[in-house]
């Protein structure tokens, strides 16, 4: 007598796979998300340089939006002696409906006012 369970893996591969695919959507979430948090320190840090040699804060922000993620906000900020960039992106895992924010503030000592300094 031959035995008949040959359908039970097919039931079990069709309840397995939608769990499969939900890891698999997760994992190249979160490896996009970090992709744009590089991104995010990347910009913001390119541009505090930039600020601080004193390049005008437009070329500084240009330079941010070009290296961030696509749909970066950039938030410069010129003191006394320092320069803050905050470059963040607003991402989302349409899948599942999670959306966090990813950023990065970079600090740098102006130049212009260090090499004042006596």
């Amino acid at each position: 007598m031959a035995r008949r369970d040959g359908g039970m893996v097919t039931a079990e591969l069709a309840v397995a796979l939608p769990a499969v695919v939900l890891v698999l959507a997760v994992l190249l979430g979160a490896l996009s998300v970090g992709a744009d948090q590089v991104r995010c320190v990347d910009a913001s840090s390119a541009a505090a340089r930039s600020l601080a040699r004193g390049e005008p804060t437009g070329r500084a922000v240009g330079l941010a939006r070009s290296l961030g993620p696509h749909g970066a906000a950039v938030a410069p900020a010129v003191g006394a002696d320092l320069v803050t960039v905050r470059v963040s992106a607003r991402r989302n895992l349409p899948l599942l409906g999670w959306s966090w924010t990813v950023g990065s503030t970079s600090v740098a000592a102006r130049e212009d006012v260090v090499a004042g300094a006596p």
